[in-house]
């Protein structure tokens, strides 16, 4: 792995085209629905919704100009069987389009050298704009690099997310992950046979296929959406977090919240397994 190549690595400007259809396939892959009477989750998978018109759920935008896996690349030089998903940040500036087009432009950002046998960190940005060049979102993944560290070379890490409260949480929610979830997320976004092949799974050293950790952060939004924003996702300003853990499919994600001046500090948890998936979650809502 070679600083220089992949901090310069170039990335096309990608037009994503996408339809109502798939603002609702979305959402249902996060789990919206589930209560299929509840008129602020039918509101992001039904367009006839109370009378009104269909809304984009906001973590939309992370399946949204996607660049590839261009970290497959040999000339990336990166050990991309051991790539794992380490944190993702989004800032939102105005509502997605429910249907329509957008341009993304993806750069990379920083790459930071943890060191010998410590593994690298990889953070690109990709910024999303509608048609008319409105600035609809920010976002930040940071992909761990486990097999490449010690290239002796590297930036400076952006700030760290901070750790949760030492106290009882101001407010839960628990959320059950629907058994399909996986299979009916990665329509919406990633195909690897990870999340759905048995076989591959084992192979990567899981029980069964595990569940996209984009999905569990579409999850985290939702619970953030419920407790702070009385269901209207439009609310929601910043998304950020760091993935501890898989979630499988199935299990039920206890979502601990705390409020620190204009932020909401989140985690989640596997009730079944009591393992700590979602930490130094950090949100903001805005008022109405």
């Amino acid at each position: 792995m070679n600083y220089d190549t992949i901090k310069n690595w170039h990335f096309d400007d990608r037009r994503h085209t996408y339809t109502e259809k798939d603002t609702m396939l979305y959402g249902l892959g996060i789990g919206l629905g589930e209560d299929p009477v509840d008129p602020s989750q039918l509101r992001y998978i039904y367009e006839g919704a109370g009378g009104g018109e269909l809304w984009a759920f906001p973590t939309m935008s992370v399946v949204l100009g996607y660049p590839g896996f261009w970290m497959r690349d040999p000339r990336a030089g990166i050990d991309w069987v051991r790539l794992v998903h380490g944190e993702q940040r989004l800032t939102l500036h105005a509502a997605l389009p429910t249907q329509g087009t957008v341009l993304a432009k993806n750069r990379i950002t920083h790459v930071i050298d943890k060191g010998a046998d410590k593994g690298a960190l990889v953070v690109i940005e990709r910024t999303l704009y509608d048609e008319g060049g409105q600035h609809l979102a920010t976002l930040a993944q940071t992909s761990f690099c486990r097999g490449n560290g010690g290239f002796g070379q590297g930036d400076v890490p952006p700030a760290a997310l901070p750790a949760p409260p030492d106290r009882a949480p101001d407010r839960q929610i628990s959320l059950r992950v629907s058994a399909r979830a996986a299979l009916i997320y990665r329509l919406s976004a990633d195909m690897n046979p990870l999340h759905a092949d048995p076989e591959v799974a084992r192979k990567a050293g899981f029980e069964r296929p595990i569940l996209h950790g984009l999905c569990t952060y579409g999850m985290a939004a939702r619970a953030i959406v419920q407790a702070w924003a009385d269901g209207d996702a439009s609310r929601l300003a910043q998304l950020d977090v760091r993935f501890s853990a898989p979630v499988y499919p199935g299990e039920t994600l206890a979502f601990d919240m705390w409020q620190e001046g204009a932020q909401i500090r989140y985690t989640a948890r596997s009730v079944e397994r009591n393992v700590l998936t979602l930490n130094c979650g950090v949100a903001k809502v805005t008022t109405r």
